[in-house]
């Protein structure tokens, strides 16, 4: 019988020496005690009257989780196949050479009922040849303290004893452990270890005869499992690399499926905020093109609507909040329910946009932000229209044997958030029987010309519209052919939002 040595209990989370492992055909280890405690007997003994026993219960230290590097060089100098470190201050123990630490590149922890008495895990090495370092735990709460962010991958042995979860006795008499749902799984422990660490990866250990209860391990989160006692070095360190990388793509992919998901949920949210024309009745037909300036956006700060009220008067507005991140798209977006809701209630004119005004400046996150609006307010018979500009481009007015036009601006208000008590003229514009009203925002006209400085401009814009009037364009089709002319004049996507909105009245 082998000669026991005092065993030596070890600090959580302590890094120990350089010794290599012990291996299956390395003879028996030795463990040490701290000084005034017991002899124990080494862990080949304690296996061995394990069996000749089966009914005594074997012993455990009370306190006992380690840190060991393996994949150390044959030759180190000790006495045992595991090096252990001392939870306190105290001279080395005599024989054994104290080495420091080599960088690793990976982690493990691995838990199982007695590390130390059965060793499971052969020397390591990472694909570098680089020892992994091994930390032991006997329990999950000795996981949870050694379950730290350097950790790459957890080996949980699916024979290591799940925790009896109490629960209340019905009848009054106290909380009992038996019975419980959970105590019955056999993958319960599995089951805590994935959440007690969601973003690690986890390789299930579990014997060859019983292969099921690993596949089913794998069903339930794990990346892997192996046969403990069919391991050897290599395999296990290239399944640690495995289900690393396993993981790592894993929870890339599940990031890009929910960075999907919100997108389009972005998506159908912003194509909800986009108005739906209220023109029932009318004669007049509608077309809208919009393009917002933000990359992967739906929305932008821009704005426009078109409603008829009971009296057959069609009102159409299109505004522009300056800026252009989410926060000018959501105020823009209440500024045009806002707009539909006062339009509806009877609201016209200098009173509407007075409101407007009121509107913004509750709504803005900043004292600087500001929207220019443009608002037309068609009469029934569809020959004249009041127009009020807040700080917004003119529209382009276009009719049959007469060149387009933008229609006076000379009467123009400030722009909404501006000026306090400021007042906005309503101006009567003559339409005639036959017409084409379009209303714009200032991202197309400021879109450049070529490679220079130079910007399209209204009288660009103007001159455009005319050319593409004059080859027959309407409606869907002129606006179409407008935008991808600014495009490419441009030379490219336009940096500014850009909304467009044309009504036209046919005789």
């Amino acid at each position: 019988m082998p000669v026991p040595v005092p065993r030596q209990r070890a600090i959580p989370a302590v890094e120990c020496g350089q010794a290599p492992a012990a291996s299956p055909d390395s003879g028996p280890s030795k463990e040490q005690a701290p000084p005034g405690t017991h002899q124990a007997e080494n862990a080949a003994t304690r296996r061995e009257n394990t069996r000749e026993n089966p009914t005594e219960k074997r012993e455990k230290p009370t306190d006992t989780s380690t840190e060991t590097s393996t994949g150390t060089s044959a030759g180190t100098s000790t006495s045992a196949g595991t090096s252990t470190s001392a939870g306190t201050d105290r001279a080395p123990t005599p024989g054994v050479r104290a080495e420091s630490a080599a960088p690793t590149n990976l982690t493990v922890l691995l838990i199982e009922d007695d590390p130390a008495g059965s060793p499971i895990v052969p020397d390591l090495l990472d694909q570098s040849g680089k020892p992994i370092r091994v930390r032991t735990a006997r329990n999950l709460t000795e996981a949870g303290r050694l379950l730290t962010d350097d950790v790459h991958c957890i080996l949980l042995d699916l024979a290591l004893s799940a925790p009896a979860p109490a629960r209340t006795n019905t009848d009054g008499g106290g909380s009992g452990n038996g019975g419980d749902a959970e105590g019955d799984d056999e993958l319960a422990v599995l089951r805590h270890v994935l959440e007690l660490a969601p973003r690690h990866a986890v390789l299930a250990l579990t014997s060859s005869s019983d292969a099921e209860r690993g596949a089913e391990a794998v069903a339930v989160g794990a990346q892997d499992y192996l046969f403990r006692d069919e391991l050897d070095g290599r395999l296990l360190s290239r399944a640690i690399r495995y289900a690393v990388e396993r993981k790592r793509s894993d929870s890339a992919e599940r990031r890009l499926a929910e960075g999907r998901l919100r997108a389009q949920e972005n998506r159908r949210l912003e194509r909800g905020l986009l108005p739906t024309p209220l023109l029932a009745g009318s004669p007049l037909r509608f077309a809208a093109r919009y393009r917002p300036g933000r990359s992967r956006a739906l929305l932008g700060g821009d704005f426009y609507d078109v409603v008829r009220t009971p009296d057959g008067t069609v009102h159409a507005m299109i505004g522009d909040v300056c800026g252009h991140g989410p926060d000018e798209a959501a105020l823009g977006v209440e500024l045009r329910i806002a707009w539909r809701a006062l339009t509806l209630a009877g609201l016209c004119g200098d009173e509407l946009l007075g409101t407007l005004q009121q509107v913004l400046e509750h709504e803005r996150s900043d004292d600087e932000i500001f929207a220019t609006l443009c608002a037309v307010d068609i009469s029934p018979d569809g020959r004249r229209a009041g127009l009020c500009l807040a700080g917004h481009p003119s529209p382009l007015l276009s009719r049959p044997g007469t060149p387009a036009r933008l229609l006076p601006y000379d009467n123009n208000g400030p722009a909404l958030g501006l000026l306090p008590g400021a007042r906005w003229p309503r101006m009567q514009v003559e339409l005639g029987a036959e017409w084409s009203l379009m209303l714009y925002t200032d991202g197309l006209i400021e879109g450049h010309v070529g490679g220079g400085r130079e910007r399209l401009g209204q009288d660009g814009m103007v001159e455009l519209v005319r050319r593409q009037r004059a080859e027959g364009l309407t409606g869907e089709e002129l606006l179409r052919a407008t935008v991808n002319e600014v495009r490419e004049l441009n030379g490219g996507e336009l940096a500014d939002d850009l909304a467009v909105v044309l009504l036209d009245r046919t005789a």
